[in-house]
């Protein structure tokens, strides 16, 4: 009775082994990052562009070729190229690109190393021919305005798109990693820019120059005209203050022509007589009656002095200072 369960659980066993065997050639798994296509005896039967558990027949009958169908992208890498000027350059570029259509991909790369060799030519046969209708000025330069790189890019994209399509692929971009010159050629290029930007630096500065003359020239200008204006404002506010004082002058001397005068003597006294001042004049003089008047007649009779009283008169009819 023992055996005869052991027997059983070993048929069973067995059984179960052939049918999970027999089970994996039979279903699969599509994933939802690939495509498959079930070939038969190596030709393409059918593809799964949908994710989920499907059915075959096993190998060697029915046959599976998995493709991802996610974005890829493929370095096409330096490749020196001739604008439309003559000028060699060296373009580093890349292509992103999926599979679209599993069977015809299959049938005509097989896998992603012939779509890659497709890819490659035709991209570098696209970039020889863009290249060639634009000059170097249009695709590198500090001008923006003038720089049609994007266009020239647009183009390589569209063309590329429609010659890989009969492959079972879609260009979704093309791309431009790098534009430099040969080796032989840097040295060349770089003095005929220092000279360019030498010129352009040369002409900024002489307009410089030329802008700041002009401004100073108007500064000048209007600095003249500035002081003319303050000059002629003071000139005629003295006018004004000397009239005025001429009016207060006369005003005073007709109220009282003898004070008046003293006074103004007291002033010619200020401005004349100080200590270091001698003056020697007759007796009679206008300027010394106040202090005539003031004097002895004995000190009178032989003239007068006004001085500073550390100071002695000289015999001379004269005045120094």
């Amino acid at each position: 009775m023992k055996i005869k369960s052991i027997v059983t659980v070993l048929i069973f066993i067995v059984l179960a082994g052939v049918v999970a065997v027999a089970g994996s050639m039979v279903f699969f798994v599509v994933d939802e990052t690939e495509y498959v296509v079930v070939t038969r005896f190596g030709d393409p039967l059918r593809s799964y562009t949908e994710p989920g558990l499907k059915l075959k027949w096993p190998e060697p009958i029915e046959t599976l070729n998995r493709f991802d169908n996610r974005l890829l992208i493929y370095e096409v890498g330096e490749v020196e190229f001739l604008p439309k000027d003559k000028k060699n350059i060296i373009i580093d570029s890349y292509v992103v690109w999926r599979v679209d259509d599993p069977v015809k991909f299959l049938k005509t790369v097989k896998d992603e190393m012939g779509a890659e060799d497709k890819l490659r030519a035709i991209v570098l046969s696209e970039l020889g021919i863009a290249t060639g209708n634009y000059e170097l000025a249009s695709l590198v330069s500090t001008d923006p305005g003038v720089v049609r790189l994007e266009e020239m890019i647009n183009k390589i994209t569209k063309q590329t798109e429609i010659k890989v399509k009969e492959y079972g692929m879609k260009a979704e971009d093309v791309r431009i990693k790098v534009i430099n010159f040969p080796q032989q050629n840097k040295e060349k290029v770089f003095r005929r820019m220092r000279a360019e930007r030498g010129r352009i630096a040369r002409t900024y500065r002489s307009e410089g120059n030329a802008m700041a003359e002009e401004i100073r020239a108007e500064a000048d200008e209007e600095k003249e005209i500035i002081i003319s204006a303050a000059y002629e404002q003071a000139e005629k506010i003295k006018g004004e203050g000397d009239a005025e004082a001429i009016r207060i002058y006369a005003d005073a001397y007709s109220k009282d022509p003898q004070f008046y005068q003293l006074v103004r003597t007291l002033q010619a006294y200020e401005k004349l007589i100080d200590k270091d001042t001698t003056i020697i004049m007759p007796a009679d003089a206008e300027l010394l009656k106040y202090i005539n008047s003031a004097t002895p007649k004995r000190q009178r009779a032989t003239g007068a002095t006004a001085k500073h009283p550390e100071q002695e008169p000289s015999p001379n009819s004269m005045a120094k200072k």
